[in-house]
């Protein structure tokens, strides 16, 4: 019975502890938003609440295990004394000699003693099962994207880049009841740039999770090369892509392990050469280190737009045939988006690129355009194309350009002044 309250409390013991560690990485990872809005006060108190249901626990558990060794103690003692009472009046009575009676006290003695260790060794068990409880709940969760057990298919090295979507319908899991893609159908041919652009929550960066098959759709297909996406192994379909995220993710590792990334195997040139085109390689050379420079934890020590531009050599070192580029210019300045742009047309030479973008100055070339809100496609065309057809992307466009315009001409007066 001890036992398995101890098991029980040791698995809710480790939880506390995974949600103090939890806290404090999250805490000290954000640090800079943290101390912006003065919520180090807030956050010492939250940190002790979790550190105290940590500590109820653990005592929780303490108290338990000990409940247990002094019960089993207390029932080796006990049954000690009843052998000696019982004993003695065997040898009052002359059943046994006193000798014998000597013998079977330091018999016992060493067999209780053993069982008296024995339920500390239990106490520990108990404890690492409930440890091991959660390990192996962790390592027997299953993913919901599998390979086929049957009718697999392997792909070719090196794909065209043929995309065919169709009919798609797609709810998140925490959000079944309404659709992020709905009856969404688009054919990509090989080597075409198309950009998706709309609104936010129009369903943009959920197409690129499907294409890369994070999830899968509850309706309709992807196919690639003609072959449904279901029917290939993850890994074989997702080294067809790579990928720039609107928030790109650094690791802890020196720069030019985050830029290899993709592609252990590259040289150090190959390295240089991807972060020369991304346009990285002179700040990384004012870097103490160069590309051995250690960047620690999540890249902190970088702005956005050297974290995006990271990210774009990683692309590029990958050399895959499909390039998803997500607001991959988001957080440049000016200059390193319009350098980013000059050299956008040699990354994407022979590969299928599909671009998100907010600002729509940055897929007016794009060889189709298309427009997307609520989950559907709402229309597709070149730029000239929908601002004639389509409100939405030309009040899009309108609002955009505009503002550009005036801001240009504000800085024309100021130059003038």
């Amino acid at each position: 019975i001890f036992g398995r309250r101890v098991r029980n409390l040791s698995r809710q013991s480790q939880d506390r502890i995974a949600d103090v560690g939890s806290y404090v990485a999250e805490a000290l990872g954000q640090i800079k938003t943290v101390q912006a809005y003065n919520h180090q006060q807030q956050d010492q108190q939250r940190f002790a609440q979790t550190v105290e249901d940590a500590f109820a626990t653990a005592r929780k558990r303490i108290f338990q295990r000990a409940w247990l060794i002094t019960l089993v103690i207390s029932l080796v003692l006990g049954a000690v004394g009843v052998m000696l009472w019982v004993g003695g009046m065997d040898v009052i009575a002359g059943r046994i000699t006193g000798g014998e009676l000597a013998a079977f006290v330091f018999y016992s003695l060493v067999v209780g003693g053993a069982f008296g260790t024995l339920s500390e060794v239990i106490g520990e068990l108990q404890q690492a099962a409930g440890a091991a409880q959660r390990i192996a709940e962790l390592l027997q969760s299953k993913s919901l994207v599998l390979p086929p057990s049957k009718g697999l298919q392997v792909l070719p090295a090196r794909v065209e880049g043929n995309l065919q979507l169709e009919n798609l319908y797609f709810s998140y899991p925490s959000r079944p009841e309404s659709y992020a893609i709905e009856g969404l159908s688009l054919s990509i041919k090989a080597g075409e740039t198309l950009a998706l652009v709309g609104p936010s929550g129009a369903g943009k960066s959920t197409l690129f999770d499907l294409l890369l098959r994070f999830y899968d759709p509850q309706q309709g297909q992807i196919l690639l090369e003609g072959v449904p996406i279901t029917r290939l192994d993850p890994h074989d379909l997702r080294r067809c892509f790579a990928m720039v995220a609107q928030t790109p993710a650094l690791f802890f590792g020196t720069v030019e392990d985050n830029i290899r990334y993709g592609n252990p195997q590259a040289s150090d040139a190959q390295v240089e050469a991807a972060a020369r085109i991304a346009h990285a390689h002179d700040f990384i050379l004012q870097m103490p280190e160069g590309y051995k420079t250690h960047l620690g934890d999540g890249g902190l020590g970088l702005s956005g737009g050297q974290r995006q531009r990271l990210a774009i050599a990683r692309a590029l070192l990958v050399d895959a045939p499909i390039l998803l580029l997500d607001e991959a210019t988001s957080a440049l300045d000016a200059q390193s988006e319009h350098l980013i742009q000059q050299a956008l047309p040699s990354l994407m030479q022979g590969r299928t690129t599909l671009v998100i973008a907010h600002r729509l100055a940055t897929v007016q070339n794009a060889d189709r355009i298309v427009v997307m809100d609520q989950g559907k496609l709402v229309a597709i065309g070149t730029h000239a194309q929908l601002i004639a057809s389509n409100p939405l992307y030309a009040r899009l466009a309108a609002l955009q350009f505009n503002v550009e315009m005036g801001r240009s001409a504000q800085s024309k007066s100021t130059e003038t002044l």
